[in-house]
């Protein structure tokens, strides 16, 4: 690492209550903003093969549920379109959206806040229907 460069690393918990987009903008901020690094990169990693993240509007609350029904008929609960099924109807379908969205984001810090534009928000997609526990790795790297 170059003379000056810090690094920090966390474990962000989500306990999530259904299926969905959850906003965590705010606790990924307030970590950031613990860490005292005033310019670097900020790595978030979803542990899970069934949940995944999103920067997306954070205005507007119809987009949130349009890319929630949008994903629905994408990746449908249909038991007979999917060979696995060993945690019920929505077990399959929720791994078809993990991949077809991101489980790891990439966001600059510049001047000790995340570079995210006016609209924008960090989720986590549930896309299981029952809660969940969701882990969120972080690293943050930078001066």
């Amino acid at each position: 690492m170059l003379p000056g460069m810090r690094q920090a690393i966390g474990i962000l918990t989500i306990e999530t209550r259904r299926q969905g987009l959850v906003e965590i903008t705010r606790e990924i901020s307030r970590w950031t903003a613990e860490q005292g690094i005033a310019a670097g990169l900020l790595t978030l990693f979803c542990r899970h093969t069934s949940a995944s993240l999103l920067i997306q509007e954070n205005a507007a609350p119809e987009v949130r549920q349009d890319l929630e029904d949008y994903f629905a008929r994408l990746a449908p609960e249909d038991p007979t379109a999917y060979a696995h099924d060993d945690e019920g109807p929505d077990d399959m379908p929720a791994h078809l959206r993990t991949a077809l969205t991101n489980v790891q984001l990439s966001i600059p810090l510049i001047d000790r806040r995340l570079a995210l534009g006016t609209w924008q928000g960090i989720y986590l997609f549930e896309h299981r229907r029952r809660p969940h526990r969701r882990e969120i790795a972080l690293h943050l790297i930078g001066e």
